[in-house]
């Protein structure tokens, strides 16, 4: 097993076997930097619980079968020092994106929506017509990782529906597992106008120690200079009662070199995250992982991707 280690070349960084030589890494997105004080959480929930509705919150999730609304979220973020959210679908249904909407019309931290329009219809351009005044809907996703078939993304229904994003501006999020990067990387070669960003790092196989074919996979999709990644989801793939910094590590390194920090954004998945950790107990992980970066390096990852992937 090599060790391995982090180098900084033109600005991105590479990752590279201890006492080789560095190798080429891409030259960055150019972007502004935001203030340091631009600390966006990319990624969270809000729900008013029933088991109806959150049918996958079994009874092993006792943390989370209760309400969770934005005025739980803002002390929070407070504690942390995060000063603004991006707020993602939990369910699959036009009346969430409505929901999410009203929260962040309401609420002026909550800074984007990333709502859900059913994509195979073939009316899906009205539905998302409907929603032409918020301008904080900022995007859309599908929980791909619990269709029973694989290959869900890849349906020519599926994709139709994706090439009526871009028309409204819109992003569209990728909810997979680690088995679904090969059809992600098919999938996404077919929109190369349309901006990605992958959720929760693809979720890989960290509680078994598994880096393996995810990081291959995943350096391959990075490729794609339209596809972002969030730094998100990472401690419910651990081992909830166990993880440690050390277990998390070799996987934010490997999105880390791939992306760079000009595509990489934070985000915690709460309350989600609450089935494993504190929210600051995230939150002190990721910035206790990336402290080898750069200031500025630093402020793309907590707040500056999330305001340019999403144009907050």
């Amino acid at each position: 097993m090599h060790r391995r280690s982090f180098l900084t070349v033109a600005g991105a960084l590479t990752l590279t076997d201890c006492g080789e030589a560095p190798k080429p890494a891409a030259l960055p997105i150019a972007a502004a930097v935001p203030p340091p004080t631009a600390i966006i959480d990319a990624h969270h929930h809000f729900w008013m619980y029933t088991k109806k509705d959150y049918g996958w919150i079994s009874d092993k999730m006792p943390a989370i079968q209760r309400d969770f609304l934005p005025v739980h979220l803002a002390d929070t973020l407070k504690e942390s020092g995060v000063n603004g959210a991006v707020s993602v679908q939990a369910r699959q249904n036009l009346a969430e994106t409505r929901f999410l909407l009203k929260h962040a019309a309401d609420n002026e931290f909550l800074r984007g929506v990333v709502g859900w329009v059913p994509l195979i219809e073939p009316d899906v351009a009205k539905k998302i017509e409907a929603f032409a005044g918020q301008s904080k809907l900022k995007g859309m996703r599908h929980v791909l990782h619990d269709e029973r078939d694989d290959d869900y993304m890849l349906r020519p229904d599926f994709n139709r529906g994706i090439k009526e994003l871009k028309p409204f501006k819109l992003r569209y999020d990728i909810l997979i597992f680690e088995k679904h990067l090969p059809q992600t990387i098919e999938f996404v070669d077919q929109h190369p106008d349309q901006t990605f960003i992958v959720d929760h790092i693809a979720k890989p196989k960290i509680k078994a120690h598994r880096i393996e074919p995810w990081k291959a996979n995943l350096i391959e999709l990075a490729k794609r200079p339209n596809v972002y990644c969030k730094l998100s989801g990472m401690v419910t793939e651990a081992d909830w009662e166990k993880w440690t910094p050390a277990d998390l590590a070799p996987y934010i390194d490997t999105v880390l070199a791939a992306f760079g920090p000009q595509r990489i954004m934070y985000g915690s998945d709460w309350p989600v995250c609450l089935l494993a950790s504190p929210y600051k107990r995230w939150f002190d992980t990721v910035t206790a992982a990336i402290s080898k970066l750069s200031e500025s390096e630093r402020a793309r990852i907590l707040g500056g991707t999330a305001i340019e992937a999403y144009n907050l």
